[in-house]
């Protein structure tokens, strides 16, 4: 992948972790701090307890990369197929954006409502009352099941590297992204609940998301038109050059 990507795409999960992830997980960060953090341990032990809930977030999304990734490249077998990705990808990411923004219905329509099933909601009691540091590992992985607009972005961003490693890489990236907004919600909590501070964030993660899809939308178009070049080409070479 070009280093511009992965630039880009940190940016977005930066800038969209203290609009959006913070709405969408913060009640879940916020619960877990005060249920499952005892106020009797050490800086270190609750930092740790904390960073093992964001490494827990981030293999769920890995794996989900990496799946995502290789659905990708079994789609992608010529440039044609590599371009209509592309185009389909940079157009899904577009409503992702004006759907972050309010200005449609795009992800309400398409999430599934996962949280309200009976098997999450036992799984969460279950992780939510234990204290042990693995369990907050395994409630990070569950948390990374949850229907998420970006998510769905980075997902479709990960279909579009066409490879199952790439596909790892972004999420990966994006995970790493998030950590410093949801980390720090404990000692922000105002901060972060201030509607000015959360819309400008989101907001401006919104235009980079519509920015990134539009870019990813035009390098599919580059990949068709340079196919329906060749495809010229090839028909207007004559015969004895092919000879």
């Amino acid at each position: 992948m070009e280093t511009v990507n992965l630039l880009s795409i940190m940016s977005i999960a930066f800038l969209g972790s203290f609009g959006h992830c913070v709405g969408m997980c913060g009640g879940i960060v916020i619960a877990y701090s005060s249920t499952k953090v005892d106020s009797k341990w050490s800086r270190t032990k609750q930092g740790i307890s904390h960073l093992l809930y964001s490494f827990g977030r981030i293999t769920t999304y890995v794996v989900l990369g990496a799946m995502f990734g290789y659905l990708g490249g079994v789609a992608t077998f010529s440039n044609s197929a590599s371009g209509g990705l592309l185009v389909f990808a940079g157009l899904m990411m577009i409503l992702t954006g004006l759907s972050l923004m309010g200005k449609i219905r795009f992800l309400t329509l398409i999430e599934h409502n996962l949280s309200k099933s009976t098997l999450y909601q036992e799984s969460f009691r279950r992780l939510i009352g234990r204290k042990s540091l693995m369990s907050f590992f395994l409630l990070g992985m569950l948390n990374g099941l949850l229907p998420c607009g970006f998510v769905y972005f980075f997902a479709i961003t990960a279909a579009s590297t066409a490879s199952p490693v790439y596909g790892a890489l972004v999420m990966l990236v994006f995970g790493i992204s998030t950590i410093p907004a949801l980390f720090s919600l404990g000692f922000f909590v105002a901060l972060f609940n201030k509607g000015n501070f959360r819309s400008i964030m989101l907001k401006v993660a919104s235009i980079s998301v519509i920015i990134y899809g539009g870019y990813t939308f035009y390098s599919g178009y580059e990949y068709l038109t340079q196919e329906d070049k060749t495809i010229l080409d090839c028909h207007s070479t004559p015969l004895e050059e092919i000879e």
